[in-house]
């Protein structure tokens, strides 16, 4: 027996052989990784800041503020019922999270090609990390958001959590999905075409205009009945929809809309991988 057969490899590192080859595995066997670069993301947005991670709080307030005062004071924009501070911090950590998700894993390649282009590690590393430093960003809100709401509720608001709130975990699954799958086409796009991420600089924020972030659904049904439709099957519209009506007992529930979401973001997420999967053999290339 030669002493190539007596050899033994923790890794081996063998050519994608399709598209839809995730390597998951590899994926797990890097999760300390994935830790150090949730990690450095947290570390490097926060490092020589005077407040640190108050920030977390900040800009949704001071988001929060604006809104109350230009669409519900000067526009007159009604809520639902639902006091007007807490109905648009419902809607802006949701926004944050997914607007995040995709802003930042739109320019994956790019921020990191220095790194990618020395060491092997599973490339979808990159983006789950995105996901995953977002997501303590996101917590940090609900945190704030569910203060707000018990306040309010003290108040004598009228706010009513009900069953509907135990697919809270569903919809924040659903929208990193979302932010994660169009990030990667983005992504993958922008290694050769770079004009696109000037769209997406300037587009994301246009997008929220077309979903329920300042706005109840059923104000836009009553409005614009006619053009309505482009909000109401906005993925995220309906995500926000349902996290506003389970916890707070406003806004649309629709079990069919929640099932055209599901089925649009699991197609959005499966076409970016493959599309991710397809550029990051040769991205180095063209970046």
């Amino acid at each position: 027996m030669t002493d190539i057969e007596n050899e033994h490899w923790d890794t081996i590192i063998e050519p994608r052989g399709s598209l839809l080859d995730l390597k998951l595995k590899d994926v797990w066997q890097y999760r300390d990784l994935l830790v150090l670069l949730v990690r450095r993301d947290f570390v490097a947005f926060y490092k020589q800041t005077i407040l640190g991670p108050i920030w977390f709080f900040i800009q949704p307030v001071i988001t929060v503020v604006f809104y109350t005062f230009v669409f519900g004071n000067l526009a007159g924009i009604p809520t639902d019922g639902v006091p007007k501070p807490l109905f648009y911090l419902a809607g802006t950590i949701l926004w944050n999270y997914f607007a995040d998700c995709l802003t930042k894993t739109s320019t994956v390649f790019k921020d990191n090609s220095a790194l990618m282009s020395k060491v092997y590690f599973p490339r979808l590393i990159m983006p789950l990390s995105v996901v995953a430093s977002n997501l303590i960003r996101f917590a940090v809100q609900l945190v704030l958001f569910i203060a707000v709401a018990v306040f309010y509720f003290i108040k004598g608001a009228n706010i009513e959590v009900n069953i509907y709130a135990l697919l809270f975990p569903f919809l924040v699954v659903l929208i990193a999905a979302q932010g994660l799958g169009l990030g990667m086409i983005i992504s993958a796009v922008t290694t050769k075409y770079r004009d696109l991420a000037f769209v997406v600089t300037f587009g994301v924020p246009l997008l929220m205009y077309a979903t329920t972030v300042i706005y109840p659904l059923s104000e836009a049904e009553a409005k614009f009945p006619r053009y309505s439709w482009v909000i109401k099957y906005n993925p995220i519209t309906t995500i926000i929809e349902t996290f506003r009506y389970g916890l707070l007992g406003k806004g649309s529930f629709d079990i069919g809309l929640l099932a055209y979401c599901t089925i649009a973001t699991v197609i959005t997420l499966l076409v970016g991988v493959i599309i991710y999967n397809k550029v990051e053999k040769n991205f180095v290339d063209t970046i």
